[in-house]
């Protein structure tokens, strides 16, 4: 594994078997499986001028770059899922090219717009525009009607069991332009991004699976300027457009802690160091401004995590690494 995955969660896949007759997935766990180990610069390659890429889906597998993917039973595969990521600008589409399954035998291929893992969703209930059973595209409902799907965001998972030796599908993977990306998994543990939501009530997080330190140099909320460590009675209070700094071990941002709250427009560097596993950018906007963020974030290098100094938080994520 490179040195640049020696720091990243510890995510578990959660692998999917469905109860009864239940449209619901019911994850458990497969403790022997990382799927970020897939995940890597050197699995990403410039396709522009090239024929489309091709390879074997894995039962378990990471996609982070268009192409087709042929998945062929060798034996029963019981609890299969592809994690699919594009850049932060990209919607995910995904295509079906061939099926061959049995659906009355009880082979699944269920597109998620999302990822679960460990049983949590991104995005989280509160911040995807669609409810949950709406996120699940199946393909033993909808058949060849439904042929492509788009993901909302620059991450989608695709769910399967096959049953018998031989069946299969194969997928076409590419992704769109997305002007204005609201939920995002950083691909990479350093990098620069600004988040903008225009006149729209929605929110939307930024998240990095990784210990870092975040600099925010800008915000503009439509409103004046300030940043406060949360705590219990603190807050933004009745202010509509903020932003707020989260850590926690898990996927899922409504269910990691607030560790600092922004509630006015500023210039000017803000630093903070999180030593959690899963660090967000959280942006919520009443619909009345245009809000933008810049921020720019770097992975915590093992000392840092041992040797905290300077504004970081380190008791409510305490490293395990």
């Amino acid at each position: 594994m490179s040195p640049s995955f020696k720091l990243q969660c510890h995510f578990i896949l959660i692998l999917m078997a469905l109860r009864g007759e239940s449209r619901y997935l019911e994850l458990r766990e497969a403790a022997d499986h990382d799927p970020l180990r897939f995940l890597g610069a050197n699995l990403k390659r410039e396709l522009a001028g090239e024929p489309l890429y091709r390879r074997a889906l894995r039962c378990l597998d990471m996609l982070s770059l268009p192409g087709q993917f042929t998945f062929t039973a060798d034996r029963p595969q019981l609890h299969c899922a592809a994690f699919l990521i594009g850049e932060p600008e990209e919607f995910v589409t995904i295509h079906y090219d061939l099926v061959s399954i049995d659906c009355q035998g009880g082979d699944f291929l269920k597109v998620f717009d999302g990822w679960i893992l460990k049983g949590e969703k991104f995005p989280s209930s509160q911040d995807h525009p669609l409810p949950t059973t709406e996120r699940y595209i199946d393909f033993c409902d909808s058949g060849l009607s439904r042929r492509s799907i788009r993901s909302s965001q620059n991450v989608a998972m695709i769910f399967f069991r096959v049953h018998q030796p031989g069946n299969g599908f194969t997928v076409t993977i590419k992704t769109d332009p997305n002007l204005f990306p609201c939920n995002v998994i950083s691909q990479t543990p350093n990098g620069r991004f600004t988040l903008v939501v225009p006149h729209l009530h929605r929110n939307c997080s930024f998240s990095i699976i990784y210990p870092v330190v975040i600099k925010i140099s800008d915000l503009t909320l439509g409103h004046l300027h300030g940043l406060q460590s949360k705590n219990p009675s603190a807050g933004c209070g009745g202010i509509g457009d903020f932003v707020e700094l989260l850590g926690g071990t898990g996927l899922d941002p409504s269910k990691m802690m607030p560790l600092a709250d922004l509630c006015y427009s500023f210039h000017g560097p803000a630093q903070m160091k999180i030593g959690c596993d899963n660090t967000v950018v959280r942006m919520v906007s009443s619909g009345k401004h245009v809000n933008r963020v810049t921020f720019e974030y770097r992975q915590l290098e093992p000392y840092e995590l041992e040797n905290p100094n300077g504004n970081s938080i380190q008791e409510i994520c305490l490293s395990t690494l």
